[in-house]
């Protein structure tokens, strides 16, 4: 018997008490072991939380639960840093194995309770911390341990994939799109952490770590999100083969630095992540010897999330019953690569006058801070024109650099956004 204490019953601990419940004697008959929760920690305990529980199971003192002696596994599902980094650490050193789906804490904080984990003797597991229920961490972590990885790159929120969709496919604008994804429950009221990369960016810092043994916390991602993101932005995508998402980049340099990164990207229409729509994640891992993989699936969500916390528990039981656990290892210190050193393709848009010499201002600008320009098109006429092009690969600082000396030419009345370019 394996006696679990969930800490938190609410979008994830309560589709993860009926999961354990319906599929108990399926993981009995297959690893012999009988699991039960047995205790569940919540802040109210007179909340309704559409499951049934028996009397006497929930508690308000989740420090209880990381305390008793007769709880074998934690699984914390309650989110945030504190109090949850004290639980965390509090079973671990009571060598009890825990299960967390918790980005925020493992972004900042992760190595020191990886450490803390393969000190005690037990497991710290993750998978549903990123991507919801595709098993990417696991992948990470076990199958690919070996693999020199180069580069993991993704769609890793399904808020901001849902928005894109919908403006890709229906032409709706930004706010349009957000509303709706609002309405059917894809974002928070205060969508900030989704739409201002901030919550892809911790995932992106959990990979990082994962995939190149190195400490990456989530102040060392780069991040711009898809608020400023137009309509007008999308179509001259479209027009072009591409498509815009919102990703995640994870590089492993040959020089070794690693450069982590969140922001929308023109996306080629033949590369597989373009045709991930509405609320699905997917992440392209590339390595040297094994070339390039997509694990695909439901990034979120309560029951896929569920499903993920729920394999992790059968691993971490397993491992408890035998007197083992799967460390972790340490982890290196992080040299990470400026975003300004970066290099890329870039899409840059500026609404401009519509008279003669404005093309050899513009692209004098962009000469003078060696960038090379792939492709220019103009779109509209007099008075106004709008002019677009896509550079060679340029260095960020270069183009950053270019941006704002056209800023100030009384010829450009407004610079549309830019878009980074990722190959196909």
């Amino acid at each position: 018997m394996i006696r679990i204490g969930v800490l938190g019953c609410g979008n994830v601990g309560a589709p993860l008490v009926q999961l354990i419940e319906a599929q108990a004697p399926s993981i009995e008959a297959r690893t012999g072991l009988k699991l039960e929760v047995a205790t569940v920690a919540v802040r109210n305990l007179s909340k309704d939380r559409g499951i049934a529980l028996p009397e006497g199971m929930l508690t308000r003192d989740a420090f209880a639960v990381v305390n008793d002696p007769t709880i074998d596994l934690v699984v914390e599902v309650i989110g945030g840093i504190e109090p949850a980094r004290e639980l965390i650490s509090t079973a671990l050193a009571n060598g009890k194995p825990v299960i967390t789906g918790n980005k925020e804490l493992l972004a900042n904080v992760g190595t020191e309770l990886y450490a803390l984990a393969d000190a005690a003797g037990v497991d710290l597991l993750f998978e549903a911390s990123v991507a919801g229920g595709i098993p990417l961490m696991r992948a990470l972590r076990e199958s690919l341990r070996g693999e020199p990885v180069t580069r993991v790159m993704g769609i890793v929120n399904g808020t901001t994939n849902f928005i894109l969709t919908k403006m890709t496919e229906e032409g709706a604008d930004y706010m349009a799109a957000l509303s709706e994804a609002q309405a059917l429950g894809f974002a928070e009221r205060d969508p900030t952490a989704d739409v201002e990369g901030f919550d892809a960016g911790a995932k992106t810092a959990i990979i990082a770590t994962i995939a190149f043994g190195v400490k990456v916390v989530a102040g060392d991602v780069y991040h711009e999100g898809i608020s400023r993101i137009t309509a007008a932005d999308i179509a001259v995508a479209k027009r072009l083969g591409y498509v815009v998402k919102l990703l995640g980049i994870a590089e492993q340099l040959g020089t070794g630095e690693v450069a982590v990164r969140v922001h929308p990207a023109m996306v080629p229409v033949t590369h597989p992540l373009a045709s991930v729509r509405e609320s699905y994640n997917a992440v392209f891992v590339e390595g040297r010897a094994v070339g390039s993989l997509m694990f695909y699936g439901r990034g979120a969500g309560g029951s896929p999330t569920a499903s993920a916390v729920l394999g992790d528990v059968i691993d971490a039981a397993v491992n408890l019953s035998q007197g083992t656990h799967g460390a972790i290892g340490t982890f290196g210190k992080a040299v990470t690569l400026p975003i300004d050193e970066t290099s890329a393709e870039y899409l840059l848009s500026l609404d401009v006058a519509d008279r003669p010499g404005v093309l050899h201002a513009v692209t004098g600008v962009f000469a003078r801070h060696g960038v090379s320009i792939r492709a220019a098109e103009q779109e509209g006429n007099a008075p106004d024109a709008r002019l677009v092009f896509i550079t060679h690969e340029a260095k960020e600082s270069a183009v950053q650099a270019t941006m704002r000396e056209l800023r100030e030419l009384d010829v450009v009345r407004s610079i549309g956004g830019l878009l980074r370019v990722i190959g196909a």
